[in-house]
């Protein structure tokens, strides 16, 4: 397949272009990629921290949810052997 340039000053100015953009961009050095990679691995170690911290508030919260159910469980009771004592004593 043959392929022929129709403009070839036109095709010297995109390659040029492009060549200059690559150029401009760059390519990340190695003290920018340690940099890049210091700051990820901070970032891991607090996710990592606060889900440690996640994980303690979750058991604090079901602690305090056990806590609760146990103390309505008990003034239910308490409801319960009130009510039957008034009971009782308006039958006397």
């Amino acid at each position: 397949m043959k392929f022929r340039f129709k403009h070839p000053v036109r095709t010297l100015t995109v390659v040029v272009l492009a060549s200059s953009l690559i150029g401009l961009t760059g390519c990340a050095t190695t003290a920018q990629f340690e940099e890049l990679q210091n700051k990820v691995n901070a970032v891991a170690a607090d996710a990592s921290a606060a889900k440690a911290e996640a994980a303690a508030a979750n058991a604090k919260a079901n602690d305090a949810v056990r806590i609760a159910d146990e103390a309505n469980r008990r003034s239910m009771e308490t409801e319960s052997k009130i009510d039957r004592m008034f009971k009782k004593a308006m039958h006397k």
